[in-house]
């Protein structure tokens, strides 16, 4: 299946960039796993792929329950983090929508924030449901839209400083997008991963960090919303910065911290057949 303008660009935006992305973003990420791993029926002995692993936070929370567990990013930089985070692990470089494994091998097939990262988000669940042995589960995250205010605070930059996305930064195709709802997203799971008990639930926390460190993600071209900082220039970079540093006092507490409310949606479902 050829890769979609929106896939080549996500892989733009994330070569090299595993460092930058755990140091940031990859925090605010962390929240979900808990959850994620419940939902997908993880415990010790369970066969786990962790799909879209980045630098193996959810991984490693697998095999800290007892599973044994495979993982698979499309950036070479982000596995050789997850490997190194799970020793022992297979961790491969691998994208949605084909995996380089066998039908029905895992117990629990886990994604966080996966589906925001991919071209063809309804071939993807087909393919994780191919994967997913009957009555395995299959959990996933994704950003609910629209967006709660602590996600909205860097595009909210972007736009004060007049900036659009470029034109070279494609955005997913209609015929390919979904709700970002709690119905939307729990439809594709019945529909295009064809899952049974599907549940779906939002998930809110306020993510703490700094300015500084808020900011030296998108700076380093993290994620589509730093390639959209990065992309005019190193003056327009500072005008946008300009504005985040004006916006994010409305976040700031007396500590000089930034605490950014966000929301998630967790949804879950299980393969039809026997028991996992």
């Amino acid at each position: 299946m050829a890769q979609t303008p929106f896939d080549a660009s996500e892989r733009r935006a994330w070569a090299g960039r595993a460092a930058a992305y755990a140091d940031g973003f990859g925090r605010l990420c962390a929240y979900t796993v808990p959850r994620l791993l419940d939902a997908a029926g993880v415990d010790a002995g369970a066969r786990v792929l962790d799909v879209g692993t980045g630098t193996g936070t959810v991984a490693a929370a697998a095999a800290a329950r007892g599973a044994r567990v495979s993982a698979v990013d499309a950036e070479p930089d982000m596995v050789r983090c997850a490997a190194q985070a799970v020793p022992g692990a297979d961790v491969r470089v691998a994208a949605l929508p084909r995996l380089p494994f066998p039908d029905g091998e895992f117990h629990s097939v886990v994604g966080n924030f996966v589906l925001n990262h991919v071209g063809r988000p309804r071939a993807a669940l087909a393919e994780l449901r191919r994967v997913t042995r009957p009555g395995g589960r299959v959990a996933l995250t994704i950003w609910a839209a629209p967006a709660a205010p602590g996600q909205a605070l860097l595009g909210r930059a972007v736009r004060a400083a007049g900036v659009s996305r470029p034109a070279e930064l494609p955005a997913l195709a209609p015929e390919e997008d979904f709700p970002r709802t709690g119905e939307g997203l729990a439809g594709l799971l019945r529909t295009a991963g064809r899952l049974a008990e599907v549940r779906c639930a939002a998930l809110s926390w306020e993510h703490r960090t700094t300015p500084e460190e808020w900011w030296r993600g998108p700076a380093a071209g993290v994620a589509t919303i730093g390639q959209v900082v990065i992309s005019r220039g190193a003056d327009v970079t500072e005008r946008i910065r300009r504005q985040f540093a004006v916006l994010a006092r409305e976040f700031t507490g007396p500590d000089g911290e930034l605490v950014l409310p966000h929301t998630a949606l967790l949804a879950s479902g299980r393969v039809a057949g026997a028991g996992a």
